[in-house]
């Protein structure tokens, strides 16, 4: 039987403190009308962005419970939604959730590095466990550090010709993701944008927006669950990411208009409404060079 409000099993952090991980993946999904099902990969007293002081405590063994009690209790989920993971154990527990359960909507967001760093916890059998964790999904959402690092190729911050940017979801593609979303791309046109690809029709998109002078932690999780939350509500992929761009791009701006500490993220509880916002239309810009 159809579950009359889409059920999403969110396997992501919990940080006490600044705008990331389960604490926008709650309400970014719960108001665009899809239950949360949290699975907790590790608590920290705040990300790590901008705070010296943090604590980090992994949750791999109550994942594992978890998962055990969902399967025996036979729950299954509309999408899984994976984010960030605290250690290549757990890597394979989400593999074991996906094999349980009947969707093939499964969203992986790599989270690994960014800036072209890798995180502390990012190790190599890490990097190797999250391969074979991309091939099961539907859509993956890297950065262009992940993007590059899961691509083998060694990341530069300069500007990216199509050409290149387009080798690069070719790559990310063959590992077996169905469809490859690389976020925060500055092209050698001197715009910004999120470029998409889809094997199936082996049709390529790009999102622009607006480049604010600011890098607010969080921001790659809010646009990974507002594209879930599209998806899951059954827009095709180009459009799913325009809206999500639209909303992420909205909620920088006025955080950035605001002065806010750039360590406590976006505005995002003022900007909720805007995720089910009818004005919010569009749909990638299809390329084919």
């Amino acid at each position: 039987m159809k579950n009359i409000i889409p059920k999403t099993a969110a396997i992501h952090g919990i940080t006490g403190y600044g705008r990331s991980s389960i604490s926008v993946v709650i309400p970014v999904l719960s108001s665009m009308g899809i239950q949360v099902c949290p699975l907790p990969s590790a608590v920290l007293s705040s990300h790590p962005g901008g705070f010296a002081n943090y604590t980090f405590y992994e949750l791999t063994n109550e994942m594992e419970q978890a998962i055990e009690c969902w399967k025996k209790e036979n729950i299954k989920f509309d999408c899984i939604y994976s984010g960030f993971l605290g250690s290549a154990k757990q890597i394979e527990l989400v593999k074991r959730l996906i094999e349980y359960n009947d969707s093939n909507l499964i969203v992986i967001d790599p989270v690994m590095g960014d800036h072209g760093k890798l995180y502390k916890i990012t190790d190599e059998d890490m990097i190797n466990g999250m391969f074979s964790l991309i091939e099961k999904s539907y859509v993956i959402t890297p950065n262009m550090t992940e993007a590059c690092l899961l691509a083998g190729e060694d990341y530069d911050d300069k500007a990216l010709d199509f050409q290149e940017v387009k080798h690069l979801l070719q790559k990310l593609s063959a590992l077996g993701p169905a469809n490859v979303v690389i976020t925060g791309v500055e092209t050698s046109n001197g715009s910004c944008g999120n470029f998409g690809y889809s094997r199936k029709d082996d049709s390529y998109w790009k999102v622009d927006y607006k480049h604010i002078p600011a890098q607010y932690p969080g921001t790659g999780d809010i646009f990974a669950s507002a594209l879930t939350g599209y998806i899951v509500k059954g827009l095709d992929l180009p459009s799913a990411v325009a809206k999500a761009s639209r909303f992420v791009s909205l909620a920088v701006e006025k955080t950035y208009i605001a002065g806010t500490p750039v360590r406590e993220g976006i505005l995002l509880e003022d900007m909720l409404f805007e995720l089910n916002n009818e004005n919010n239309i569009g749909r990638g810009e299809m390329i084919n060079e």
